[in-house]
């Protein structure tokens, strides 16, 4: 453990948790030895890349963006609302099996997407609803790490290695996110639930399959072409919040190694177990990249 946090000081900060530091340890080393051009950083969006909360305030979710605008109504926001105090709960708790809460996450984002079309939203209006929303990419602690999101993405920008995203969220919003924060490079992919527009630019339905919570490994295995081409890049840093995002490599052939950071951000006790089972590295209620920036300069060679 001495040496690991020697190597990455940022694992020693009380919020991180490990279960096997060892294991860390032990992957961090092979990843090293395999060499950057073998990596590829697949990650969810919603409260992993942006924060949970700001000054004690729930940040918001792509949906959330859109709901908290002006391009939908006062009666919809309230409907879209009600599903959340519905669901949201369901999806976080920890007694409930992912067998059981797939069909009711189905029925939560099949209703959400069916308000969102009847509002007739217009395309031209979504870079407003971002740009006046309280959306915030994670930051860093210190002030050299204050723009923490952007080291991380023009780092494995420079380093060409490759940034999947998978988000259950809204696709159009997620870019327009990372396009506003100024980091939206050429070596990133998103995979997200996208809007289909109509000629006159509102929006008339959702594109292909639905994209929720627990069938991200879906959607990884739908896109084993884009898989294909990363074949040469058989580690892969893994960044997720909940236990769903684990399967979002499952799309990966023949990895060699794997190293899980998991955000655990609300209901820490009753869920603190079943992260550690899971996630390699589990960091508690922290808003920052400061540990997944450590580990890709730990694993670029970069100081």
């Amino acid at each position: 453990m001495h040496s690991l946090t020697a190597q990455i000081p940022e694992l020693s900060n009380s919020y991180v948790c490990m279960k096997d530091p060892q294991k860390v340890q032990e992957t961090l080393q092979a990843m090293v030895k395999a060499g950057s051009n073998t990596l590829q950083v697949i990650s969810d969006f919603d409260m992993t890349l942006t924060r949970f909360a700001y000054n004690g305030k729930r940040c918001p979710t792509c949906h959330n963006i859109l709901e908290n605008s002006k391009v939908i109504s006062d009666d919809c926001k309230i409907k879209l609302d009600e599903l959340l105090k519905t669901y949201y709960p369901i999806e976080i708790d920890a007694s409930r099996s992912i067998e059981e809460k797939l069909p009711l996450m189905v029925e939560w984002w099949t209703k959400a997407h069916e308000l969102l079309v009847a509002q007739r939203i217009r395309k031209d209006l979504l870079a407003t609803a971002v740009h006046e929303s309280e959306a915030k990419l994670r930051q860093g602690h210190l002030k050299l790490f204050l723009d923490g999101f952007k080291l991380f993405f023009d780092h494995l920008h420079k380093h060409c290695i490759p940034l999947l995203i998978f988000s259950a969220g809204i696709g159009d919003i997620l870019e327009e996110v990372i396009r506003q924060a100024g980091v939206f490079h050429s070596n990133v992919n998103v995979f997200s639930n996208y809007m289909d527009f109509d000629e006159s630019g509102m929006l008339k339905a959702f594109k292909g399959e639905l994209i929720h919570i627990y069938n991200k490994r879906e959607g990884a295995l739908l896109n084993t072409g884009h898989f294909q081409e990363l074949r040469t890049r058989p580690n892969v840093l893994l960044m997720g919040d909940s236990l769903g995002d684990l399967a979002m490599a499952d799309g990966v052939h023949d990895m060699e190694n794997i190293l899980r950071i998991g955000y655990l951000n609300d209901k820490v006790e009753e869920r603190k177990q079943s992260y550690l089972d899971s996630y390699d590295i589990v960091l508690i209620e922290n808003e920052t990249l400061d540990v997944p920036n450590a580990v890709v300069h730990y694993l670029t060679g970069s100081k």
